[in-house]
């Protein structure tokens, strides 16, 4: 029996200028969530409890938020092209509590 893992690609495109002025924790938090999902996949990630991975609702129907400390999170939204699901990280923002 073969398993086919899922083929899951990270993408920071949007976030470029972000990257460089968010602490390096949360920088690092958010390389090890998108390692995590290129390995594993964006289901089984999202299982994990610590990110707190939830849908967002009105107007951000279709994205999802996930934590990277108490006070940032990062915007996401899949897209599945050629059997390969994109994870467009949208932004990453500081939370307002």
């Amino acid at each position: 029996m073969t398993y086919n893992a899922p083929v899951d690609k990270v993408s920071f495109t949007k976030v470029k200028k972000t990257l460089k002025i968010i602490p390096t924790h949360i920088l690092r938090n958010l390389q090890r969530w998108a390692m995590q999902v290129e390995m594993l996949g964006i289901n089984e990630v999202r299982k994990i409890p610590g990110y707190h991975d939830e849908p967002l609702k009105g107007k951000r129907k279709k994205q999802r938020s996930l934590r990277l400390s108490r006070a940032y999170r990062a915007i996401y939204t899949k897209y599945k092209s050629e059997g390969i699901n994109t994870i467009s990280i949208e932004e990453i923002n500081k939370h307002e509590y």
